[in-house]
């Protein structure tokens, strides 16, 4: 065990520090402790590895390389395992744009559903085998072509927006559509074919994620289901661009009417592969409708339920006729019988509110007559102005109440003397006033 001493110099104090008034003990130091160190570290590792097996440097890079590689496709789960197609061994890295990214990286089988953790991994597994400082330790002298198209590939896919654009354009990952062939061969098969076929195209789908976008079904689909499913493919709203088979457009300002050229023909060009996917698409649709066995059968259901409702009409009809001659003959009798009614209601009516007219009279008679008894509220005899004030206010106070409240009035009044006929007239007139409906001194004659 190696030994080492540590010699520090401690910084030099300020200027003007002083231990009387600067120095401020919190505590005792404790004692001072003697312990062994020993070297630790990924270098001091790899040193005691090169003396060890006697290694120079270069010898130990190259044997790390190969059992960091080693354990890397052990660990592999097997799930981004690919073999490697010589052809993309032997691409250019110039010819980025027309390679297949996803085969790059050995993820053929996934495409647009490998996750990120996935693309990560599978980059990690491609550096660490075709890295030219790998081959080079290894022994393999090649060139880095490949190496650059992983770092491409990587770059797009790990990008969103990139990759968006590349699966647009992945002609890999669509599903042919069957044949009517194919499918009369095994009718059973209908729905496994078609199915994959739209599962291929949902994943373009604006309106759901992939996993929500309606499905073909089976034979035993309800009508309702199989209608949802054709509606939601004649209106598909896909995100499909293809931005990313766009002609490169030159930066430099030199050239700013071709880079303006170039952009509208890259537009037109979207415009018009877009127009033609949409019509790809309905035809696809058109072709799976025609071949699907349940819309005959709807069909057949609809035209036999369409004659026996038309079998019930006719007899709902012959008896809705006789239900309308009765119908009829009752309706009579009744509008006879309401006619009747609602003359007798209304000579009810016009009793009653005669009757009311007359009681609204009486009360009005029996509260004038209640401050005639009164004297007017004069002590001694009223003379002329008193008489016509205290009517006057009477009157004005009847207009201010309904039928209803006229009547309490002079239900109220009813036996009272001078002074009750006087508090009773005050509390009408002040409950007036708090409503509102009379100014403060405008009923004097009564207050």
């Amino acid at each position: 065990m190696a030994t080492i001493q540590l010699t520090a110099t401690l910084p030099s104090l300020p200027d003007g520090w002083s231990a009387e008034k600067d120095f401020k003990p919190i505590d005792h130091l404790s004692a001072p402790i003697s312990r062994a160190i020993e070297p630790v570290g990924p270098h001091f590792l790899a040193h005691a590895r090169r003396k060890r097996h006697k290694r120079t440097f270069s010898e130990d890079e190259r044997i790390q390389a190969q059992q960091t590689v080693a354990k890397a496709q052990e660990e592999d789960p097997g799930d981004i395992s690919e073999d490697e197609d010589p052809a993309l061994l032997a691409r250019e890295a110039k010819d980025w744009k027309t390679q297949d990214h996803y085969a790059v990286l050995g993820l053929s089988k996934y495409r647009y559903r490998a996750t990120e953790d996935q693309i990560k991994r599978a980059h990690r597994k491609k550096v660490l085998k075709h890295h030219p400082d790998k081959k080079a330790a290894s022994g393999r002298e090649e060139g880095d072509q490949f190496f650059k198209c992983i770092q491409r590939a990587t770059d797009i896919l790990l990008d969103p927006v990139k990759r968006r654009q590349f699966d647009s354009v992945d002609e890999e990952a669509n599903i042919e559509p069957p044949t009517k062939k194919e499918v009369q061969k095994k009718p059973n098969n209908f729905y496994k074919l078609w199915g994959a076929v739209f599962v291929s195209e949902g994943r373009f789908s604006v309106k759901y994620p992939l996993k929500d976008v309606p499905k073909i079904g089976d034979a035993n689909s309800s009508k309702e289901h199989v209608e949802e499913f054709y509606n939601f493919w004649y209106n598909f709203d896909s995100w499909r661009s293809f931005e990313y088979l766009d002609e490169d457009v030159p930066d430099d300002n030199e050239n700013r009417d071709q880079k303006r050229h170039m952009e509208r023909k890259n537009n037109n060009a979207r415009k018009k592969r877009k127009t033609e996917d949409t019509q790809r698409l309905r035809k696809l649709v058109d072709d799976c409708l025609a071949m699907d066995e349940r819309i005959k059968r709807f069909r057949q259901e609809g035209n036999k339920a369409k004659n026996q409702k038309k079998a019930e009409k006719e007899a709902a009809e012959q008896a809705a006729k006789e239900e309308a001659a009765k119908k009829k003959a009752e309706d009579e009798r009744l509008q006879k019988e309401k006619e009747e009614a609602d003359k007798a209601m209304k000579e009810e009516g016009k009793k009653a509110k005669e009757a009311a007219k007359n009681a609204a009279k009486k009360n009005k008679r029996v509260i004038r007559g209640a401050i005639k008894d009164a004297n007017y509220f004069a002590d001694g005899d009223a003379d002329a102005k008193t008489i016509d004030g205290t009517l006057n206010d009477v009157d004005a106070l009847i207009l201010k109440l309904d039928n209803e409240e006229v009547a309490l009035l002079s239900s109220n009044l009813n036996g009272k003397d001078k002074t009750g006929a006087k508090v009773v007239f005050q509390e009408q007139v002040k409950t007036l006033v708090d409503a509102g409906k009379v100014k403060e001194g405008e009923l004097k004659w009564l207050a």
